[in-house]
């Protein structure tokens, strides 16, 4: 992971480096990251002079991680010191070679009077692999002949260097302007030490013109104020009327079976537990709220954190994995929708685009370095025609709790599996429109039963925004008496049985 292949963070081992790239690309869909920011250094304490020369091998590997993980047109920033030997100057060549635009800066920020400089990489090119894999192979042979009398001095030929003008000319001047500042502030310093009685009459002055040349406010910066969970509920929500919030899902059951008739109007999702609003103030400052105006923002008890202005409707799964005694819990948070995202409000949008903003959001927030941390993840949508595909992922299993009688369990994508409750129906297609199926051109298309206007593009007013969806959701409950999975034996006859909803579902679907 994040710490290499034993967690010792040593960017120097090969191992490592190869183990961290692995970690990024496995969690960034094999692209890599957008921006790298590098600022490794240790101790040189009495040995500033040879700075540059117990660095080296660090900026090579630090400059090998960024071939490594940025993506293509991704950008890299490294704090490097004195640049004056032909090994840094090669290792800025293949930067220059690999990167769209490459500058070399000292920011006002930084002491004048040390060496510390920031190489800044805009756009990462195509086709940098063999720079990469011959960087892997040096930093190999840095560390074969490391504690020995030989080493590596140069990774490009200086004919190379000197035979690019532009290049070589812009690190001469580079390198000759830093030490002309550098110089100056030594001696700046040395005067200062010899003379205590000598100050910086224009120090003050400087300080405001920066601040209103960069339009920073000349007080102390503070910590935002946090704000109470109720309060920042209704600032997110906008006005919207809270008993939307209360409202539970109809049962779904002989006498409201008909509601479903619309068969691609509606998704659904499997059940763990009780539906929950959760609110994120930033960190770990999380609070649930079950939707009655009647009860307060609770304090989440799970170790999670989320972007402050987060609003979700989610449920705590305990999820399980393994059978029996040696079967481990952890409690995960399952979003079922989102209504505002770190203070995007994202309620009018199409279900499907809030589940895949979801997934987004998920993978932004996950820490899978952290397994110390309660899992996010986003409960799996399935088309209410594709309702069977459910059915398969349901198991009888031994749970450790239930004094080995077989429970039902429903698997999710991760190979961990819940005690399913039951499934929730989303009407996600706004009245009058629903969806229906062209048998001529074998496609969906949408209709108005009002208007009777049909379009095969999806009509804006048809978008189910958050509040039709949670008022409109069905719940079938998977309680005592009804059947789901071909080994439970009783059926109650007055509940609907899977068989039953299976044959409407497949009696309506066009």
């Amino acid at each position: 992971g994040e710490g290499g292949i034993d967690g010792d963070g040593d960017i120097t081992r090969p191992e490592n480096i190869t183990a961290f790239q692995n970690f990024v690309l496995d969690n960034t869909d094999h692209k890599g990251v957008h921006f790298l920011m590098a600022d490794g250094g240790f101790s040189v304490e009495g040995q500033e002079n040879l700075q540059e020369i117990l660095s080296k091998q660090l900026m090579l590997c630090q400059f090998l991680t960024a071939l490594s993980i940025v993506r293509t047109g991704g950008h890299f920033v490294c704090k490097t010191f004195d640049l004056f030997t032909p090994f840094s100057v090669g290792l800025v060549y293949l930067l220059y070679c690999c990167f769209e635009r490459v500058c070399i800066f000292k920011p006002v920020t930084s002491r004048p009077a040390n060496s510390e400089r920031y190489v800044i990489c805009k756009g990462l090119k195509l086709g940098i692999d063999d720079v990469r894999d011959y960087l892997f192979t040096v930093n190999i042979r840095l560390n074969q002949l490391r504690n020995s009398d030989v080493d590596v001095n140069l990774v490009v030929p200086l004919n190379v260097i000197k035979g690019d003008q532009d290049f070589y000319d812009y690190i001469v001047q580079s390198n000759e302007n830093h030490c002309k500042v550098q110089i100056k502030a030594l001696a700046k310093i040395r005067a200062f030490v010899q003379d205590t009685t000598l100050i910086e009459p224009r120090q003050a002055e400087i300080r405001k013109e920066c601040l209103q040349l960069w339009g920073i406010p000349d007080q102390a910066r503070v910590a935002p104020s946090s704000s109470d969970p109720k309060s920042k509920f209704f600032e997110l929500i906008q006005g919207t009327d809270i008993d939307t919030f209360s409202y539970k899902p109809t049962p779904l059951n002989s006498s409201t079976l008909e509601k479903i008739r619309q068969v691609l109007d509606y998704r659904c999702m499997v059940s763990g537990s009780e539906q929950k609003f959760l609110l994120g103030l930033g960190k770990s400052q999380i609070y649930t709220w079950d939707g009655r105006q009647s009860d307060r923002w609770t304090k989440l008890d799970l170790k999670t954190e989320l972007p402050r202005d987060t609003l979700l409707s989610v449920e705590i799964v305990h999820e399980l994995k393994g059978e029996g005694k040696a079967q481990r819990k952890i409690s995960a948070i399952h979003i079922l929708d989102v209504l505002v995202l770190n203070g995007n409000d994202v309620r009018k949008q199409h279900f499907n685009q809030r589940i895949q903003l979801a997934e987004k959001f998920v993978k932004a927030v996950s820490k899978p370095s952290r397994p110390d941390m309660n899992p996010i993840r986003v409960k799996e949508v399935y088309r209410l025609e594709e309702m069977e595909k459910i059915f398969v992922r349901l198991e009888m299993k031994i749970i450790k709790s239930s004094g080995g009688i077989p429970r039902l369990s429903y698997t999710g994508r991760d190979d961990r599996h819940f005690l399913p409750t039951g499934l929730y129906i989303i009407r996600t297609v706004n009245d009058p429109w629903t969806m229906a199926y062209s048998k001529n051109s074998k496609r969906k298309f949408f209709f108005n039963k009002v208007t009777k206007k049909a379009t095969y593009d999806l009509p804006p007013e048809s978008i189910a925004p958050f509040h039709v969806c949670h008022y409109s959701r069905l719940f079938w409950e998977w309680g005592e008496g009804v059947k789901v999975h071909d080994s439970q034996k009783r059926q109650d006859p007055e509940k609907l049985s899977k068989e039953v909803v299976l044959s409407f579902i497949q009696a309506h679907y066009p």
